[in-house]
């Protein structure tokens, strides 16, 4: 599952979504649309929230 899946999976918009985590609109839309890779923080702070999340999203 692609991270935008999860995102829709959850009812979440882009923004809601950066905010959780704690990384900025413009950052989260990198994430999302595979232009960067996210720091070990940041893929913790997903786990944290996201208990079911799958770190392999960014592997791929």
């Amino acid at each position: 599952m692609k991270l935008k899946e999860f995102r829709l999976k959850k009812g979440l918009t882009i923004e809601q979504m950066a905010k959780l985590v704690g990384i900025s609109k413009s950052m989260y839309e990198k994430l999302e649309y595979e232009e960067r890779k996210p720091s070990v923080e940041t893929m913790k702070k997903f786990k944290e929230i996201f208990k079911e999340f799958d770190l392999n999203i960014f592997l791929t």
